[in-house]
């Protein structure tokens, strides 16, 4: 067999061609559909009570995309393609970027915890240790004087005890001014001095660019421990409220029932708007789930509820979409529910 230059160049070309539109990472995130996990794996209650049915925790799945992923995606539906300095912003590394993700599962736990032992009427203890930073924005007056990790104590001699409270005050100050910020960084206290500026993301809002969540110490009894893995994200704390109380309480909120659902909420219980719910239906009724909770606050925009029952609606799906506004909607409508039939 007679292999010549030309065999020889051609081939090397289809391997170059093959390793791009498989290998390549373009700048382009991608978001479909993930899985519903049970969460009685996830979450555990010391003592806590079995139910016959499950709460399910849905995810989205994302990353970077090649060349292929990105014709794929745009012929799938329900697959979303976004331009990745609208998902990661400039400056943000990857690493970086899922210690926020994994720094809002922690916040969104805390407060799932909060808002199931509260309603449980179980022992709980919240108290406050500042607040910690969880990204900071390349180009803002933080860049380069506070880092990941950081935690917040004081500003301006004042004690900040929540990220409400550091809001709060700059909210009432003006590009140019400064701030001295207390801050404790590998153990060590030091003083940060920055200067306010607007920040065009954000309509023209005062600020230092930086995202920060709450660090709060919460102690409960029965304790409560959590196995979520690299799974990020605030949009999980409806369900795991709803399977903590499950697990506090005798009676079986479940009934029977797979159920699912997705929302972020806060310590007052309120279940607030999250991203790519269309996706999640999809995970949950190919789950085989029941029942599937939707965020349905007084958005401007189309409300959760009304993406979800759409989608559902285009795949044919059983499932039965519920809207909710806080976590006691979802409690109230399991605990009026028939048990399951077998």
């Amino acid at each position: 067999m007679n292999v010549n230059k030309k065999h020889i160049i051609t081939f090397i070309i289809v391997i170059l061609i093959a390793f791009f539109i498989s290998a390549y990472q373009l700048p382009y995130y991608v978001y479909k559909p993930g899985g519903a996990d049970a969460l009685n794996p996830i979450v555990e209650v010391d003592g806590g009570y079995p139910s016959e049915g499950d709460m399910h925790l849905v995810t989205v799945r994302g990353g970077q995309v090649t060349p292929i992923q990105f014709l794929w995606a745009k012929i799938k539906p329900h697959h979303e393609l976004h331009p990745i300095n609208e998902i990661r912003p400039e400056g943000v590394s990857e690493e970086e970027y899922f210690h926020v993700q994994l720094k809002m599962m922690d916040s969104s736990q805390e407060k799932a915890i909060a808002v199931a032992y509260k309603a449980a009427k179980k022992d709980i203890t919240i108290e406050y240790n500042g607040v910690y930073v969880v990204s900071v924005v390349k180009g803002m007056p933080a860049d380069d004087k506070l880092q990941s990790g950081d935690r917040i104590t004081g500003i301006d001699g004042n004690e900040v005890h929540k990220a409400d409270d550091l809001i709060s005050y700059v909210k009432g100050k003006e590009a140019g001014d400064s701030i001295s910020l207390e801050v404790i960084r590998d153990g060590e206290e030091r003083t940060k001095k920055i200067e306010l500026a607007t920040y065009d993301k954000l309509d023209g809002k005062v600020g230092i660019g930086i995202r920060l969540v709450t660090d709060r110490g919460v102690e409960v009894e029965p304790d409560v421990n959590f196995s979520s893995g690299n799974i990020g994200g605030p949009s999980a704390g409806l369900m795991f409220s709803l399977e903590i109380y499950d697990q506090l309480m005798k009676q079986d909120l479940t009934k029977g029932y797979q159920i699912a659902g997705t929302g972020e909420v806060d310590y007052e219980g309120n279940v607030l708007r999250i991203g790519g719910i269309d996706k999640k239906v999809i995970a949950a009724d190919e789950e085989g789930c029941d029942i599937f909770f939707a965020p349905n606050g007084d958005e401007a925009e189309k409300s959760n509820y009304e993406v979800a029952k759409r989608t559902a609606e285009e795949i044919g799906t059983d499932m039965k979409i519920v809207p909710v506004k806080t976590f006691t909607d979802a409690l109230d409508y399991l605990q009026q529910l028939e048990p399951k039939k077998n």
